[in-house]
């Protein structure tokens, strides 16, 4: 069924755990999440960026969500991945979308509260729900690209006043994750500010907080996308066990991309390794499909926490 994230977030929280956030842009992809998650029993967020609307087509990717949800019986939110304007999140609640993000991140912190209001109050009308976010991850990732110079974590102090004046009903914050999949460079040990989560949480008891850029490579399938024409350094993004530890807190929804595009890449040149002379893509998106459907599965129950939780 498709669904806000209202409810999605108020079990997670209570239950300890967060609900992944997959971006999608094609069959294979939203196939393979909605399949791992359905046999997994998981609430599940489909989530969209500008870039993906751009490649696929709107009307496209809303008719593969709604055979995502004629196939499965499981929570279902479609969402917006940063929105970096007024007028597509309101394009996506109009033709669909059950929650948008905007992103006024890049904004003063006035302009961002002002844009995020006229968001909340347009979608709230519309019976969809609105992330917000505050403070800037370094990384590129789509239509996302910001300096480390530029990046910055979030600000604790900031936080109620943007809630209350905004009306967000979660808030994206920057506390060491970063966008795409070379995030560190080798011998740089990341790190999540746990300090800076738990003076956001006793600032804003209850709500429901998000993570962007926490893609994370798990070591097997690292060694599987270098083992055919990869070249990826030995750690990429969090720690997977930092990002558990985040989901049993306060945060209720963690996007994951990077580990998907990656994984599929990895099975199609596996496959056109072994077998040069094919050229059926049905041949090679099947393991492709696979992929994608595996390191999900991987995310529900050892990072996310959210399988049985549907």
């Amino acid at each position: 069924m498709l669904v806000t994230t209202k409810e999605m977030f108020k079990k997670a929280y209570e239950g300890n755990y967060a609900v992944g956030a997959f971006n999608v842009n094609n069959m294979e992809i939203v196939q393979g999440i909605t399949e791992a998650a359905q046999e997994l029993k998981a609430p599940v967020i489909l989530q969209v960026s500008a870039g993906a609307r751009k490649y696929a087509n709107h009307t496209y990717l809303m008719k593969l969500i709604e055979a995502a949800v004629v196939e499965t019986d499981i929570p279902i939110a479609l969402h917006l991945d940063h929105g970096a304007d007024f007028d597509i999140c309101k394009s996506c609640i109009d033709g669909g979308f059950t929650s948008v993000m905007i992103d006024g991140s890049h904004h003063s912190f006035n302009d961002n509260i002002e844009l995020t209001k006229k968001v909340v109050e347009y979608a709230h009308a519309k019976g969809v729900t609105v992330e917000g976010e505050l403070g800037r991850l370094a990384g590129v990732e789509d239509d996302v690209n910001v300096s480390a110079e530029d990046a910055s974590y979030t600000r604790p102090e900031e936080v109620e006043e943007f809630v209350s004046k905004t009306g967000v009903d979660s808030l994206a914050i920057a506390i060491g994750t970063s966008h795409g999949a070379f995030k560190f460079k080798p011998g740089q040990k990341p790190q999540l500010r746990f300090d800076i989560l738990e003076r956001i949480t006793e600032r804003l008891p209850g709500f429901p907080i998000v993570l962007h850029g926490a893609s994370s490579v798990p070591q097997n399938f690292l060694e599987e996308i270098n083992k055919y024409g990869g070249d990826m350094p030995g750690a990429i993004g969090i720690p997977e066990e930092m990002l558990r530890t985040a989901a049993k807190s306060a945060v209720c929804k963690i996007n994951i991309d990077s580990d998907i595009r990656m994984g599929m890449t990895a099975a199609i040149r596996k496959y056109l390794a072994q077998n040069p002379s094919h050229f059926d893509p049905r041949q090679y998106l099947l393991p492709a499909r696979q992929a994608v459907k595996d390191m999900v599965a991987h995310k529900i129950n050892n990072v996310l926490g959210c399988n049985g939780k549907a």
